[in-house]
């Protein structure tokens, strides 16, 4: 049994790593397919996997097509529940969904205005209010995860389906060094730190862009866990 997975570039879709992590993470056997979206045909390339438009996009070992990260993550957990991709106990797995919900609803002023990129970080960014509204919720979304964590560092101790849902964010907080608390900014090290999230990362930066993507003409510094 495998599954097949489709995915854009590792560079910077943010939702491609999500997908990629529930799999990767809890040990589940894929494939990786690439879709182009810097390069390459994307509707024609989808056309199979119909009506799922957007990447990532999940083929289940029976041909069923699954779209939409939420969707995914749910069956995948539904089809292994030996693997506890959510937390066991069911207040602490009710606050994860809710994390995760949040997160595939909200946030639109930091997506928008720091797309995932995962090369470099950019020198100067000034962020907006907005922006700065959206990283408070984020922190006090994760002080809420923390109530009920147990041993661990991640948001509900043991990883869980809520650290794939957020290691794009966390990758947006490094990349354009933004503020946020000394908690905050330690979840994010150790999710860049992860073996995962390195190999991904690693695997991005073998592609070259001309000109790169999402360039917003700032001085660039080194990646903060290189």
């Amino acid at each position: 049994m495998e599954y097949d997975l489709f995915i854009g570039d590792r560079t910077f879709s943010s939702w491609s790593l999500r997908g990629w992590l529930m799999l990767e993470k809890f040990g589940l056997p894929y494939r990786v397919h690439m879709v182009g979206l810097y390069g390459g045909d994307m509707p024609s390339e989808m056309a199979p996997l119909a009506p799922a438009r957007l990447v990532p996009a999940l083929r289940l070992p029976d041909g069923e097509v699954v779209g939409e990260t939420l969707a995914m993550a749910e069956t995948l957990a539904e089809r292994h529940p030996d693997v506890a991709m959510w937390p066991q106990d069911p207040t602490t797995r009710s606050r994860a969904r809710w994390l995760c919900a949040a997160m595939t609803a909200g946030f639109g002023a930091l997506r928008q205005a720091c797309p995932m990129q995962l090369q470099h970080v950019n020198d100067g960014f000034a962020p907006s209010d907005a922006v700065r509204a959206d990283l408070a919720r984020i922190e006090e979304l994760w002080a809420f995860a923390r109530e009920k964590a147990g041993e661990g560092p991640w948001l509900f101790g043991a990883y869980s389906l809520a650290d794939v849902f957020y290691a794009p964010v966390c990758a947006r907080i490094a990349g354009y060094d933004l503020q946020v608390s000394e908690k905050a900014r330690a979840y994010c090290m150790e999710t860049l730190q992860d073996p995962a999230f390195r190999a991904w990362r690693a695997e991005g930066l073998t592609v070259t862009y001309d000109p790169f993507p999402y360039d917003l003409g700032l001085p660039t510094k080194p990646w903060p866990a290189d």
